[in-house]
Order: C-alpha cells, then structure tokens, then sequence
C-alpha cells in the first residue's frame, strides 16, 4: 500500500517518553496531535462537553501520550526488579552472580541499571530470599536517567511473591515523584493470572494524576491485560514479548475527554523499541482516530488512519 505522506514525531515538552513493555497505550495518543495537524484548515469541533481547537488537542494528545509513558514505565521497571531479585535469590542459594554469593545480600541489579542507569539508590527489605519484598527505587533530589529524563522522589514495589509466580501480586506507589517538572502519582496493582503454559498479567492505575507548576493537569485510570508470548524459560527480559489489550481515560477539568481502546492486540518485543503490530482506536471528545503499527517488522513505522485518509509516521 502507498501512503501519502510521512510524518516524523517530536516528543512531549514536558517529559521524554521512553521505549519499554508499556510503549502500546502512550504512542497511540502521541500521534493525535500531528493528524490534527493534517486537517487543520477544518472548523473547531463542538462537542456537548467543551470546543476543542486543533492547538488544543495538540497540546492535550502529547500530555496524555507523555504522562501515560511514565505509568507505563513502571512496568518494566517491575520485571526488571523482580527479574534482578531471582537472580541475587539464586546467589544466595549458592550460585554466583556477578560477583554475588551466599552471604552478600541481594545486591544485583544488573537489570535495573539497564533500565535506568546507576543514578538511584535502590533498597530491598528483607534483604534475603522471603517475601513478601519491598524494593524502593530512590531518586533522592533528583538525578538524571539512562533515558535523558530528570527524575526524584521515589517509586515503592510491594511483591507478595515473585511476580512471575501465578498468583503473584505487585502494588506500585509513588512517594512525591516527579518526572522533569510533572508531579505523577497514583497506585498501579499488577497480578499474576497465568495458568497453565498462558503466561498473563493484569494491570490497573487507579487514583492517577499528572499536574504541573502551572497548575494544569488532569486524572488518570487504565486497565490492561498483558499475555506474555515468548521469554518465559528465561530470567532476563530482554528476550520477552508482550501481546496487550487495555483501555486507558484521561479527564481534564476542563471537558476535555481522552480514551484508548486497544483494537487488535498490541504485540511489543522488549527488545525491540517499538511496537510491530496492532492498532487502537483514540478519541478526544467526539474526534476519532485509528493508529496501525503494522504487520511485524521491528521498524518505526505505523499508519494513522481517519475517515478516508491515511498517514505514515514514523514513531520516535
């Protein structure tokens, strides 16, 4: 198929968004802004809520994708650590791990300081191999990531038993936690539903919220339900892929509505740092927009389709 038109994608000003297993529900809002773009010369659209200009809905599409990107985020940050957790378990156990043996504690965060770079302090209590676990990922007054993003505060995981563990259950929390100058806070539960060989977790944010110096801001709340397809026989995550469905809404005081709905699943190797399939299904108020990422390839290609039209971007 010949498209029309390719677009290349700049990131929210108010924080960076970063490749990981979430990647799915934040780029598709990312995308709304510049098809706004493309239709520019139409009218402002009335809805029964609020008039939304096309300035608006940029401004709106690039918070909602940026703050989505951050929860997202939590995700890997959680396999990460419980993936860093067996491994310094193992240790203990009287193997080795980087220099970790019996004794040492669990001290490996091989995976962790991929993700976010060795910028943080990060604490495990009990410091050997029961659970339930408590892992804090501390920022302090603020340091900059892996990632280019400036980060402080905290981000609290509460693991009844390893997370890939069926039955296994995470609470996420968020002490004063800033990504650059957006304050996000709110509770992310994610729960082990695998049986059998289907490797499933379900993930909800309830309580969320994003606000800025300015006073501007808006709630959150987003269901998931996330399959893993391949990397179950191994500890890292790197060799993972993810197959996820999920819903999120974002409600500014102001009218404004966001929703994604995930249309076919949305297939995202960790080691790739893009989607390769799927598409969702976005809405502001009464505008609506579908984004396709394609058949496969690990490439930055997607297609934003509306009405008639078709548009290929190329994702960041």
């Amino acid at each position: 198929m010949t498209h029309p038109k390719s677009i290349a994608m700049k990131s929210a000003k108010s924080f960076l968004p970063a490749p990981g297993i979430g990647l799915p529900l934040y780029l598709t809002t990312f995308f709304i802004a510049f098809a706004i773009v493309c239709t520019s010369c139409q009218k402002e659209v009335k809805t029964s809520a609020t008039s939304i200009t096309d300035a608006d809905a940029s401004i709106i599409a690039q918070e909602n994708a940026a703050a989505d990107a951050e929860y997202e985020d939590l995700d890997e940050l959680a396999f990460s650590a419980d993936a860093d957790l067996q491994v310094s378990a193992s240790s203990e156990l009287g193997g080795t791990a980087n220099g970790a043996g019996v004794g040492t504690g669990l001290r490996v965060y091989e995976n962790l300081t991929f993700k976010i770079g060795p910028c943080t302090k990060i604490t495990v209590t009990p410091n050997d191999t029961t659970y339930p676990k408590t892992v804090v990922i501390d920022y302090g007054d603020g340091c900059i990531c892996r990632d280019g993003k400036f980060r402080k505060g905290a981000i609290i995981l509460n693991f009844t038993k390893p997370l890939r563990r069926p039955g296994a259950e995470l609470t996420i929390t968020l002490d004063n936690f800033y990504v650059n100058r957006a304050h996000i806070e709110g509770t992310k539960v994610i729960k082990n539903l695998t049986t059998g060989n289907v490797h499933q977790y379900s993930v909800v944010v309830t309580n969320g919220k994003v606000s800025w110096p300015n006073g501007r801001g808006f709630t959150y709340a987003k269901t998931k339900m996330v399959t893993q397809t391949a990397g179950m026989e191994t500890i890292t995550i790197r060799d993972d892929v993810y197959s996820i469905t999920g819903r999120s809404a974002t409600s500014y005081a102001n009218g404004v509505n966001v929703v994604v709905n995930t249309e076919s699943p949305l297939i995202k190797p960790v080691a790739c740092h893009w989607i390769v399939s799927g598409v969702v299904k976005i809405k502001i108020n009464d505008r609506t927009l579908f984004l396709d990422f394609g058949n496969g390839e690990c490439d930055p290609k997607a297609w934003l389709k509306w009405n008639d039209q078709v548009i290929e971007i190329t994702l960041p």
